[in-house]
């Protein structure tokens, strides 16, 4: 049982493919603690070879949480997630000093840091009315419509994902206000510290990982997995990038070749995005994943 009171929750963060899993791998077994996931494709079960979940190898090293932990058939949230992983961590931090939080999510990572914004519901009119919109005119459409009312939040939102699209209309509509400008509420209270660890590389060396890695995704039986997910394609969970990219293909519209390449392509400006996201956190210290020892050395000290 842990009796200093000083509890630190470690977040190691970065762009896909930078090397999180890894490094966390080596923090969490050095400090003798466990791992949450803070992705939120890998929560879902039946996406495993897509997302790039953790090799059960790895899973055997260090014991890991919220990893296919729930269906792609579930409604889960951000919200939802703040809630489960506080309670987790509530456990946690009795018999360890240091838990590990990891994954490419900045929206989950910051409900567990900062806490979910309470934010007004729209009328039902109002939803039915953007979700008409989508269906007649597509993602291009509520896109158009976000750039204008919320530039700050365009700027930084997945603009492939249309339910962070459709909501944050929502909100910019019914209240007259940017979601962005509502986002910024006090951060909520958390009985922990936190320490915030980003890795970065080289746009060269990332890419070539974000390349090698799809290659190996697809020698892995990737091209398998969506196919035996197609009947579910029209879920929220499947518009993701290493999914989306192979429906064309088995609708025998493109070449697997050229499927392939859409995923190294759309890897490539999901991590630029992701960068712009976590630059805007002046908590985040930035290293490059090599320099394991740095990086313990700086935890630890943190801890004093």
């Amino acid at each position: 049982m842990i009796t200093d009171p000083k509890r630190i929750l470690v977040i190691v963060t970065g762009p896909t493919a930078v090397g999180k899993t890894s490094l966390a791998l080596s923090l969490a077994r050095s400090l003798e603690t466990e791992i949450l996931s803070a992705d939120s494709r890998q929560f879902y079960r039946e996406m495993r070879i897509g997302t790039a979940r953790p090799r059960d190898e790895e899973l055997q090293l260090v014991t890991h949480h919220f990893i296919g932990h729930i269906s792609i058939l579930d409604e889960y949230n951000s919200s939802r997630f703040e809630s489960d992983a506080l309670n987790l961590l509530g456990q946690l931090f009795k018999d360890h000093q240091w838990v590990i939080m990891t994954g490419g999510s900045g929206l989950y990572i910051n409900a567990v840091c900062s806490g979910i914004d309470n934010m007004p519901d729209p009328d039902d009119t109002l939803r039915e009315e953007l979700k008409t919109l989508y269906a007649r005119e597509g993602i291009g459409s509520l896109r158009s419509k976000l750039r204008i009312l919320d530039p700050v939040y365009y700027s930084a939102v997945d603009i492939a994902n249309p339910k962070r699209l459709l909501r944050a209309l929502e909100v910019c509509i019914s209240t007259g206000k940017p979601f962005s400008e509502l986002r910024k509420n006090n951060p909520k209270p958390r009985d922990f510290e936190i320490v915030r660890i980003g890795l970065t590389r080289g746009k060269d060396e990332l890419y070539q990982r974000i390349h090698d890695r799809v290659d190996r995704m697809m020698m892995d039986g990737l091209l398998e997995e969506v196919e035996r997910l197609l009947p579910y394609r029209h879920l929220n969970a499947l518009n993701t990038v290493g999914y989306k990219e192979l429906f064309p293909y088995f609708d025998g519209e493109i070449s697997l070749e050229s499927a392939v390449e859409n995923i190294k392509t759309h890897s490539r400006r999901y991590a630029k995005r992701q960068m712009t996201w976590f630059r805007k956190d002046k908590n985040i210290i930035w290293f490059h994943p090599d320099q394991v020892t740095e990086i313990l050395n700086f935890v630890r000290e943190k801890s004093l």
